[in-house]
């Protein structure tokens, strides 16, 4: 791949890391022959970078680089890294964490502003193994390079959640109407209240039938809503979360939304979760592309 290459930063709990059966490993393998196509730059945070080599993981691959450990700042510099950094070589595109929900770490200083700088910055942010693996699968449709298979997976059959903020209600709202369709193809929608109400008045005015809600209303975020969306998910009902989060207002209800985050890395295998606009339409260009006749 010519010009300037893509460069995520990398990062894996412990319990991912710690063996060849490890999400860390599962995701290197079968995305192996993507990520070289892609000539994907991998900035991994020093335990992640030892557990690859230790377990000859894209061996010989010179884009991927060694960062300090996390107790040196390593989460800390992936933080800045996504901000800019400070020299352009610095800068990366997005991060792939692997997140064991009940790794002290995740609830760290640094992880929580890697995340919000991610969502401001609007870059991805993947936090499950199935999530990683679609996300090489996105990136290889916009670059024409690898192995697209982790999007053919049909839609029908799958739940999404469709989630906003007050701030980005409108913002869900435009992307619902630019992909109606494509949301159409998930055998059910959810949501929260007040989103979930907004988007039934979209359906139905784009000729959804006025007896049948496209989205399925569960409580308000500050209400529950959340909380009873983490339960579909860690009961493997609900299948991608499109959750468009401010990261610019203090929010009263902030550990429900915590606790959705977590329930969705408790499933990593089976939901992936998109938490930025420009993160969901990346998704939806390349399904688009894929599907073309």
């Amino acid at each position: 791949m010519s010009g300037a290459r893509m460069r995520f930063g990398l990062v894996a709990h412990r319990t991912h890391r710690q063996d060849g059966d490890g999400a860390l490993a599962g995701w290197a393998r079968a995305c192996e022959g993507s990520i070289r196509a892609l000539n994907l730059g991998l900035h991994a945070v020093g335990g992640t970078y030892d557990a690859l080599v230790r377990l000859g993981l894209l061996a010989g691959h010179a884009p991927l680089v060694r960062l300090p450990t996390g107790v040196d700042g390593g989460v800390m510099r992936l933080a800045s890294s996504i901000a800019g950094g400070l020299a352009p070589e610095h800068a990366l595109d997005g991060v792939i964490y692997f997140m064991d929900p009940v790794d002290p770490s995740s609830l760290y200083p640094e992880t929580q502003a890697l995340k919000r700088q991610c969502v401001i910055h609007g870059k991805p942010f993947v936090s499950t193994a199935a999530g990683a693996a679609e996300w090489i699968a996105v990136e290889c449709v916009h670059a024409g390079v690898g192995d697209a298979a982790a999007l053919a997976r049909p839609l029908a059959g799958q739940t999404v959640a469709l989630i906003a903020h007050d701030a980005l209600k409108p913002r869900m709202l435009e992307f619902a109407a630019d992909h109606f369709d494509l949301l159409s193809r998930f055998s059910a929608r959810v949501g929260t209240g007040t989103t979930g109400g907004l988007l039934n008045e979209l359906a139905w005015s784009r000729g959804w039938p006025a007896d049948t809600p496209w989205v399925t209303r569960y409580q308000s975020g500050p209400m529950g809503g959340d909380a009873q969306i983490a339960e579909l998910v860690l009961d493997r009902c609900c299948h991608k979360t499109i959750f468009f989060e401010d990261p610019h207002v203090a929010r009263q209800h902030e550990a429900d939304i915590q606790l959705l985050e977590r329930a969705v890395c408790t499933a990593s295998h089976d939901t992936t979760c998109f938490n930025s606009p420009a993160m969901a339409e990346r998704w939806a260009a390349a399904i688009g592309r894929a599907t073309a006749p």
